[in-house]
C-alpha cells in the first residue's frame, strides 16, 4: 500500500510499504481522511522534542487525526465491527498500571501514540492497523471529513470543560488555529461568551465570531476563563494576566522555546492552572457534538488533497484553490 513516510527533517515522501495484517485486539481500517496539525509539522521539521529524545525517530509513519471504514478484525475483536466507520484514540497505553485504572491512560508509562512515537505506524496511508479497545463508531450522520476531526474536537473538548465556565459567561480564547476555533464553536454551542484573540481574524469572523480581537483592540473586560490555544511564547503569561482572580487558565497550545509564566501572579490571584495533553476523555463528547449538529467543524477544511499533496503542505505550500480554513485533509485512497 502507498503511505506517507518522514525519511529525515524535512523529507517527506510517498512510499510503497506492506499491507498491514490485523494481530490479535486489532483492526485493519481503510483509511478514509486523514489531516495534519503542528505535531506533524514539527515531527517533519525535525523540532518535535521526541526525536531528540529518542521516543520517536525517523522514518517514521505520520497521522493520528483519521477516518475510515474496518475491512479485516483479528483474534478476540468482535467482527460486528467489519463495515463500521470509526476513527480512534491517539493515546495507546498498557492499560493494566494504576494510571490506566484510575482514567488516565493518556499519560500512561508504557504509552504510545499513534503516529507520533515508534512504534504504531500512523493514518496517513491507504490503511491502518489499529487497536479495536481505543475505536470509537462514528454515525452515519457523521462523514469522512468531519470524522477526521474528531480528534482535535477531543482536545477543544477538554479544553473548553476545563475552563469550567457557565452559560452566560465570558471566555477568552488566545489563538484561531483548528483547537481554538474549535473550542470556540464548542463553547458557543454550551451558551457561553466567547471572545476570540489572534492576528488573522477574517475568518474566525466568518463563521460568526464578532467578538474577535487582536492585542492592541482586546477590550479591559472581566475574563472568566482564559483558554490559551496558541503557539506563542508569550502568551501564556497573558492569560494569566487576564484571567478573572479565582478562575481557570487551560493551557493545550505548545510554543517551540520555553514560555514563563511567574507563579507569585497564579499564586497571588488565586488561579488554576490546567494543561491538557490528548484527546482521549474528549472523544465522545467530539463525536456526539458533530452528529447532532451542536458543532459543524467542516467550514475549518481549507482542502483535502492525495498523500502527495500532504507532503507538499508540509513543506509550506498551500493546495491550489484551498478555503480559508486552518486545516488540510488526506484522501489516501484516491
Amino acid at each position: 500500500m502507498r503511505a506517507l513516510v518522514f525519511t529525515g527533517p524535512g523529507k517527506a515522501e510517498v512510499l510503497d510499504v506492506p499491507a498491514p495484517v490485523a494481530a490479535a485486539g486489532q483492526v485493519i481500517v481503510d483509511v478514509e481522511r486523514a489531516g495534519i496539525c503542528g505535531t506533524d509539522v514539527e515531527l517533519f521539521t525535525g523540532e518535535m522534542s521526541y526525536l531528540h529524545s529518542g521516543v520517536s525517530s525517523y522514518p517514521l509513519r505520520p497521522g493520528h487525526e483519521w477516518s475510515g471504514r474496518v475491512t479485516a478484525v483479528g483474534a478476540g475483536v468482535d467482527e460486528s465491527w467489519l463495515g463500521k466507520r470509526v476513527t480512534g484514540d491517539t493515546m495507546i497505553a498498557c492499560g493494566s498500571c494504576h494510571r490506566c485504572r484510575g482514567g488516565r491512560h493518556h499519560v500512561c508509562d508504557g504509552m504510545r501514540e499513534l503516529g507520533i512515537r515508534d512504534g504504531l505506524p500512523g493514518a496517513l496511508a491507504e490503511q491502518l492497523a489499529f487497536p479495536a479497545p481505543y475505536l470509537y463508531e462514528l454515525p452515519d450522520t457523521v462523514d469522512a471529513t468531519v470524522g477526521a476531526l474528531v480528534e482535535p474536537g477531543g482536545n477543544a473538548q477538554r479544553s473548553v470543560t476545563a475552563a469550567a465556565v457557565d452559560p452566560g459567561e465570558r471566555l477568552l480564547i488566545l489563538g484561531t488555529g483548528t483547537i481554538g476555533l474549535l473550542a470556540a464553536m464548542i463553547a458557543r454551542a454550551r451558551g457561553i461568551e466567547v471572545h476570540l484573540l489572534g492576528q488573522h481574524l477574517d475568518f474566525a469572523r466568518e463563521l460568526g465570531f464578532t467578538q474577535s480581537w487582536t492585542r492592541d483592540t482586546l477590550p479591559a473586560l472581566a475574563w472568566d476563563a482564559v483558554i490559551d490555544a496558541s503557539n506563542a511564547p508569550e502568551l501564556p503569561d497573558l492569560a494569566v494576566q487576564l484571567v478573572e482572580p479565582g478562575r481557570r487558565v487551560v493551557w493545550i497550545g505548545l510554543s517551540g522555546t520555553p514560555s514563563t509564566v511567574d507563579t507569585r501572579d497564579i499564586v497571588l490571584k488565586d488561579v488554576t492552572a490546567v494543561g491538557i495533553l490528548g484527546a482521549s476523555a474528549g472523544l465522545a463528547d467530539a463525536v456526539s457534538a458533530y452528529a447532532s449538529g451542536a458543532v459543524n467543524p467542516r467550514p475549518l477544511v481549507a482542502a483535502t488533497v492525495s498523500l502527495e499533496g500532504i507532503a507538499d503542505a508540509l513543506a509550506g505550500n498551500r493546495p491550489p484553490g484551498a478555503g480559508p480554513g486552518p486545516k488540510i485533509l488526506a484522501a489516501p485512497r484516491k
